[in-house]
């Protein structure tokens, strides 16, 4: 299962807070060892504007064939 914490400034450490509804289900109980994968997510946004790599057109393009479509759902 994975969820997005914040983390927080603990004495010298940093620490996270595990959200209630994930310690009811799975039943996490305190002095418990688990394992937690970590990653580091430079920019979300860059993430997000990266999938859309694959469309080549340009934004003029993009915006023509949407009011074509938008049209075409219109004038019929």
């Amino acid at each position: 299962m994975a969820i997005e914490v914040k983390t927080k400034k603990w004495g010298n450490s940093i620490g996270i807070i595990l959200p209630a509804i994930l310690v009811e289900r799975l039943k996490l109980k305190p002095e418990q060892k688990i394992i937690i994968e970590v990653t580091h997510r430079e920019n979300p946004l860059k993430e997000l504007f990266g999938a859309f790599k694959h469309n080549k057109k340009s934004t003029k393009q993009m915006i023509e064939e949407s009011r074509k479509e938008l049209d075409s759902k219109w004038t019929n």
